[in-house]
């Protein structure tokens, strides 16, 4: 379970519960933040905390004032920190940025949202959230679950209408962010600021081989938010139950998996199979996929020899290019759990454009949205 996935379960059993609970949620961010937009912590009235905005450099002074918001009688409430301001000595952004973020207690008629949220998460369906920021209807929230439009917002009617339709395009981009409206609801304006906050449908690792590394990837990957398939055609291989601890298993052929699934950038292919019949089909198939990462595991002779075969298959330099083999960052990875690290370090650093040195070895910002 990620950590939205934690939070989000967690508000729905603190409001069963019948506690009153208010989230804080990263809304905005200026120069360089340890977490992105959508970043979140739920705070019960009795003091207890779950997730987190920055990592720790804002949380405790979050907390009080989500406890000042319970007591006020207030329902939502915008903060803002940074180096630059006079609580930098307390509260503070160390790495310099800025962060805005919103509280919002939440009401109990939301059980029902929640619950489809929660529901959403765990089968892995797409969905989001739009919650008005300020002005008379600040903390309103539109949601939509799969196909499911979650409307309890007291927001005008011409808001909402456009809140849900700007919501789905959002949540088929996978982008969140801030957008403004005006206060008839008409989305020229600028005077409504409204977050949206969307969980897209997870990026896919489709894993070609039942091997020790298989097992050692797919707990990381799937905590890092990936569906997570384990293909093998041989059953005897695929049977023990470590590999169906975190991924799903499918025994097959690797052309007839491709063959069924669609793959996009976000998407990854990995192949253990060190073994032609195998590992040909799957990297053909993976090459014309449109799978955003594709790598091989094995030794630099290995991947030499698998090169030249797949040359002499047919494929053209450009897409043997696209190929990580071997696959990994180097990290001196001697053991499976360690090179799962290698690997995965490899595929986050892909799909951000980054090289994966070290942080010291060059002085750009260490965020993405930074640079």
């Amino acid at each position: 379970m990620t950590v939205a996935e934690t939070t989000l379960t967690q508000t729905l059993a603190w409001l069963r519960a019948g506690r009153r609970v208010v989230t804080a949620t990263l809304f905005e961010t200026e120069g360089s933040s340890p977490f992105r937009p959508g970043a979140k912590m739920v705070i019960s009235a009795d003091g207890e905390i779950e997730g987190s905005v920055t990592g720790g450099c804002v949380e405790a002074a979050v907390t009080q004032e989500a406890l000042g918001l319970l007591e006020s009688g207030e329902r939502t409430k915008l903060l803002r920190y940074g180096i630059s301001d006079e609580l930098a000595g307390t509260v503070g952004l160390m790495c310099g940025g800025i962060v805005h973020i919103a509280l919002r207690e939440v009401p109990p008629a939301e059980e029902r949202i929640l619950a489809a949220l929660v529901d959403a998460a765990r089968d892995k369906v797409p969905s989001g959230t739009a919650t008005v920021l300020d002005g008379p209807d600040a903390g309103a929230l539109q949601a939509v679950a799969g196909d499911r439009e979650l409307n309890e917002s007291p927001a005008p009617e011409l808001l909402r209408r456009h809140l849900l339709t700007d919501l789905r395009g959002m949540i088929e981009r996978g982008t969140s962010g801030v957008r403004r409206y005006g206060t008839d609801g008409a989305q020229l304006g600028s005077e409504i600021g409204v977050f949206f906050e969307v969980r897209a449908a997870a990026p896919r690792l489709l894993i070609f081989g039942a091997v020790d590394f298989s097992a050692a990837v797919a707990p990381p990957a799937a905590r890092l938010g990936y569906r997570v398939t384990i293909c093998d055609a041989r059953e005897a291989f695929a049977r023990s139950p470590r590999f169906r601890e975190a991924a799903e298993v499918v025994v097959g052929w690797p052309q007839e998996l491709l063959a069924e699934t669609a793959l996009g950038e976000r998407d990854a292919v990995l192949v253990f199979t060190h073994d032609p019949k195998f590992d040909e089909p799957a990297l053909i198939g993976a090459l014309g996929s449109g799978a955003g990462y594709v790598g091989a595991l094995g030794s630099r002779r290995t991947a030499a020899d698998r090169e030249r075969r797949l040359r002499e298959a047919g494929v053209g330099e450009a897409d043997l290019a696209r190929i990580h083999s071997p696959c990994g960052l180097d990290l001196g990875a001697a053991t499976p759990e360690e090179t799962a690290i290698s690997i995965l370090g490899e595929i986050i650093a892909e799909r951000h454009g980054r090289s994966g040195v070290s942080l010291r070895a060059h002085a750009l910002p260490i965020h993405a949205s930074d640079r």
